[in-house]
């Protein structure tokens, strides 16, 4: 009977280790979904040779998480990116946050202790004590215009104001709620380069504003290409603050030289399923629009690349006609990249992680056109790594975050707690 639970446990840790559920451990050893429940609770165990066939499965589904070492929350979670890079250093998600209802499907089979996913992120706002306690919150928020368009007059003018009144409305708002409530050790939020330059960059002056002067937090931001680490050229701004002073100093990590091509993600050509290559008509349109556009000097059109170069940016609207990353096949029309290789170029999928896509390609394009790239997040994590542990040691022996008294547009002062 000893024997017999040993295996249970360890025929238990091996399929969480590979990442399968009770129908993949059942397709994997060619069993029913029964015979996989008996040797789950230990009535019966696999064959050696079935052990051995999900021992392969673990090593190759990556190596066991670290131990955990403190908690953080996931808002606007797309499928995870911001997720797998603080996971990788001991953090433990107690929280995720993503509305759209394809992205929730591949990050949930993905992502396999993972709580119930939470939607809109808006009622959580409105109420925070339904998020867990946490010590870091990342969130990839979206930057839709703001109800009082960029930094007001008030701020300008250096003159206090209602908390957040700039950015009511906004999903940012929300994001500075929770903090303001839960006041996280540190944050970490991303976006799209432009967003300092937005409204003449008033947009991003208030944010700063919030986060820096009404939140109190020491803010630091830094746009990072992806080009270090995959074959794409992809700039993201990063927004890293923690609650307490520290030497953390963004700008002057040193990021990696010689950034691999696009052939270090390409699959075999005949691996490649002929469906993903241009149909003559598309490609003929293709071609005469941008003709059309470099006659009069603009530089819209498609843009094509070999094994040898660096992509441009992977976009959410790359499902349309793949134009913006086309690869050339000699001898034949060029093709799109396959969702196998986006899940690559976006640092996903490589050879210590395997990366599932349970969903058609135009989501999987629309999902990994809108993530971030994932070797950059682990860089950041990793140099935020000791600052964290120093703030969250200080944390402990002072105790929790003293509350913050905010003023909010429409009601009286009250204490966000810490």
């Amino acid at each position: 009977m000893r024997q017999s639970a040993i295996r249970q446990n360890e025929f238990n840790r091996l399929c969480d280790s590979a990442g399968l559920t009770r129908a993949e451990a059942a397709s994997l050893l060619s069993v029913s979904e029964q015979t996989i429940a008996r040797y789950a609770s230990g009535k019966s165990k696999p064959s050696s040779l079935g052990m051995k066939v999900l021992k392969d499965a673990a090593r190759k589904n990556g190596p066991a998480p670290r131990p955990v070492s403190f908690r953080f929350i996931d808002l606007f979670a797309g499928i995870g990116g911001l997720r797998i890079g603080f996971q990788g250093i001991g953090g433990h998600c107690v929280f995720t946050s993503e509305w759209d209802a394809n992205a929730q499907k591949t990050y949930a089979v993905n992502f396999r202790d993972n709580h119930p996913l939470a939607g809109d992120i808006r009622e959580f706002a409105e109420n925070p004590d339904l998020i867990p306690e946490h010590d870091v919150l990342l969130a990839g928020f979206p930057c839709q215009p703001f109800s009082i368009a960029g930094v007001s007059k008030k701020n300008a003018l250096g003159r206090p104001h209602g908390f957040l009144c700039d950015t009511q409305g906004t999903l940012f708002f929300d994001t500075a709620q929770i903090i303001a409530h839960h006041r996280p050790a540190a944050f970490v939020l991303e976006n799209v380069k432009n967003l300092e330059r937005h409204d003449k960059g008033r947009t991003f002056a208030t944010i700063m504003h919030v986060l820096q002067k009404e939140l109190g937090y020491h803010v630091q931001t830094r746009v990072i290409s992806s080009e270090h680490w995959v074959p794409q050229k992809r700039e993201r701004i990063f927004i890293v603050g923690f609650r307490e002073r520290t030497d953390f100093d963004l700008d002057a990590l040193k990021l990696p030289e010689n950034g691999p091509k696009l052939g270090s993600i390409l699959e075999r050509h005949e691996d490649v399923d002929p469906k993903y290559t241009l149909t003559e008509r598309l490609w003929d349109y293709l071609q005469a629009y941008k003709a059309k556009h470099s006659a009069k000097g603009n530089g819209f059109g498609y843009s094509l690349f070999g094994p040898n170069d660096v992509s441009r940016t992977l976009s959410a609207r790359y499902y349309k006609d793949g134009s913006e990353v086309l690869i050339a096949q000699p001898g034949k029309r060029p093709r799109r990249l396959t969702p196998l290789e986006c899940a690559r170029l976006m640092g996903f999928d490589r050879d210590d992680r395997r990366w599932k896509i349970p969903v058609s390609d135009t989501q999987a394009y629309r999902q990994f056109g809108n993530a971030v790239v994932v070797p950059v997040v682990e860089f950041l994590a990793d140099a935020m790594k000791p600052h964290l542990e120093a703030a969250l040691a200080k944390g402990a022996d002072r105790g929790t975050a003293a509350p913050v008294a905010v003023s909010r547009p429409d009601r009286e002062p009250v204490a966000a707690h810490g």
